[in-house]
């Protein structure tokens, strides 16, 4: 494959990009502004947010059910202009693929990201009208990590100069492992954030004063209510709020054994320099991620700490997405 110095820049562009939307995102569902603007694609039927009193004022009358909140239409808003900004910079990165498709610049993933980026429009629509709907909220979630991890893959494509990293064959299976225990603690996370139960055990090592507090798995895990719900502040009762905690806290524990594994497997000194700094990241990351999910627990969920929990996750995502870039570069013939 060609590599093209404009699809690497553009590809960091976007991916740093992707990254602000992921962690935007979390900012305005922790803060409860999911639902700041009403409407969609615009806020109270204004490409901004209503702000002088007439504005305001027609607003409540059409939504009396959701009336306006400036700080919070205005994070949903700030949110939707830069992942609008993603979308237009993901189209250029397709053009531009295409018009060099005759030097060996391949147009599948860039066109791929079009498409993914088209559907997430669509779910972050449905976010809004179907009034934060867990399956819904948390398949948003997944297609966004899931854009940053393509566009950090076609980026690195794209890189000039990467170091190689032989590596034996297992550590390539073992990582795709790893990448896969992150993904479904990932949905995990998601899903006890879209259905408000992070709150659900407040104290640590225990849940509610006991290792094994009263739970409904039967409850926690319905994918789908119905319509016409709204699903701001949750629906679900104590017991299936708290299953969906202990199941992220167990979890958690699973992600953590497994990257961790794989992180000391990179640091062995028998391995190459670049690939036991990598191991030395994704360790470094792993512990902060850890810390992070702990202080959630312990301070009660700060707005700024959980945020940030989730900009870990995404970050863990994007080692574990380079390391495997690298290893597909890696000789055939490693050992």
């Amino acid at each position: 494959m060609a590599r093209d110095t404009l699809m690497f820049r553009l590809g960091c562009a976007a991916t740093l990009l992707t990254l602000c939307v992921v962690v935007l995102g979390a900012w305005v569902r922790l803060s409860d502004a999911g639902l700041g603007c009403p409407d969609w694609p615009g806020c109270y039927g204004h490409l901004d947010v209503p702000r002088v009193e007439a504005e305001v004022d027609a607003a409540n009358q059409v939504w009396p059910e959701r009336p306006v909140d400036t700080a919070k239409a205005w994070k949903e808003m700030v949110h939707r202009y830069v992942a609008g900004a993603l979308g237009l910079l993901i189209a250029v990165i397709a053009a531009v693929a295409l018009r060099r498709r005759r030097q060996g610049v391949p147009v599948g993933l860039p066109l791929a990201l079009v498409g993914l980026v088209i559907f997430q429009a669509l779910l972050g629509m449905w976010t809004v009208t179907l009034l934060l709907k867990p399956l819904i909220v948390l398949a948003h979630l997944l297609g966004g990590l899931t854009v940053l991890a393509l566009l950090a893959w076609l980026t690195l494509a794209h890189a000039p100069r990467l170091p190689a990293m032989p590596h034996p064959r297992w550590l390539r299976r073992f990582a795709v492992f790893a990448l896969l225990v992150l993904g479904v603690q990932i949905m995990l996370g998601g899903w006890t954030s879209t259905n408000y139960a992070a709150l659900a055990c407040p104290d640590l090592p225990t849940c509610q004063g006991e290792w094994w507090p009263e739970t409904d798995f039967d409850s926690a895990f319905v994918p789908w209510h119905g319509l016409g719900i709204d699903y701001e502040g949750g629906i679900l009762d104590g017991p299936a709020r708290t299953a969906i905690h202990l199941t992220h806290r167990l979890g958690a524990i699973v992600a953590a054994l497994v990257i961790g594994a794989l992180a000391l497997a990179c640091m062995h000194p028998a391995r190459p320099t670049a690939l036991r700094r990598a191991g030395g990241v994704l360790a470094l990351l792993l512990t902060l991620q850890i810390g992070l999910g702990l202080a959630n627990v312990a301070w009660l969920l700060p707005l700024s700490v959980a945020t940030a929990h989730n900009g870990g996750a995404a970050l863990l995502l994007l080692a574990l997405v380079a390391l495997l870039h690298a290893f597909t570069r890696a000789s055939p013939d490693a050992r």
